[in-house]
Parts: structure tokens; C-alpha cells; sequence
């Protein structure tokens, strides 16, 4: 399978201009520190940066509640500390679920505009 994408990949880079080609690897399959950079400069980027920054701080206040519930000893405490540790818990994966949605949105979007460009190529071949 990987060779069969690979021909496909060189068979439409011999069909395209310089500046083509290009923009043809730029649209190629990222690691996750690429991903998560793509994130930050969307349209909503601010809002994916908002989201890290709150994240941490849920996270800080989960470290918290997990050292009081840890060094108490009264069982109402023990459940205040533990139902507040798992809301953090809870907020957390659900700022995670949202930039990994962000992350599979920007992964269909590279994937449409290569089809896109694998389109306009077949039908450039087509009208010669």
C-alpha cells in the first residue's frame, strides 16, 4: 500500500509545476508538535491558546486537590477533595477532546485540498 501511494505521490509531482510540487509536500502528513503548531495559527487559534493556558491551570488545581486529599483524614474532606479532583479530571479531557477534534478538522482539511489539487491535475490531463 505504501509503495502504490508513493507512485501516486511521484506520478502527480511529474504532472505539476515547481511552485505546484511544493505546495503538494507542504500538504504531507505532520507529526504532532506540527499539528498542535497548526492549531495555534487558525482562525481560532486565540482560542486554542486560551484553552492550553486554562488547561494548566484546571491541571494545577487537580495536583492540588489530589495533595489535600492525600493528607486528610475526615471522610467529608476526603469526598469534597476527590469529587473536586475528578471535575478537574473531567475538564481536562474535555479541553483535550476540543483541540484533538482541531487536530482531526486540520487533518481532513490538508487531505481535501490535496484532492483538490489531484483533481485539477486530472483534469488538466484530461483537456490536452
Amino acid at each position: 500500500m505504501k509503495e502504490q501511494e508513493e507512485k501516486i505521490d511521484e506520478l502527480i509531482k511529474e504532472a505539476l509545476s515547481a511552485e505546484e510540487v511544493k505546495f503538494y509536500d507542504d500538504l504531507g502528513e505532520q507529526n504532532l508538535m506540527e499539528k498542535l503548531a497548526q492549531v495555534h495559527k487558525g482562525k481560532t487559534g486565540w482560542l486554542a491558546s486560551i484553552m492550553i493556558f486554562v488547561h494548566l491551570i484546571i491541571f494545577i488545581v487537580f495536583v492540588y486537590c489530589t495533595i489535600q486529599f492525600l493528607n486528610t483524614d475526615v471522610t467529608n474532606e476526603l469526598i469534597k477533595w476527590s469529587a473536586a479532583g475528578f471535575l478537574c479530571m473531567i475538564a481536562m479531557a474535555m479541553l483535550k477532546l476540543y483541540i484533538w477534534m482541531q487536530f482531526d478538522k486540520n487533518d481532513i482539511l490538508r487531505e481535501l485540498k490535496r484532492l483538490e489539487l489531484q483533481l485539477s491535475v486530472l483534469s488538466n490531463k484530461t483537456d490536452k
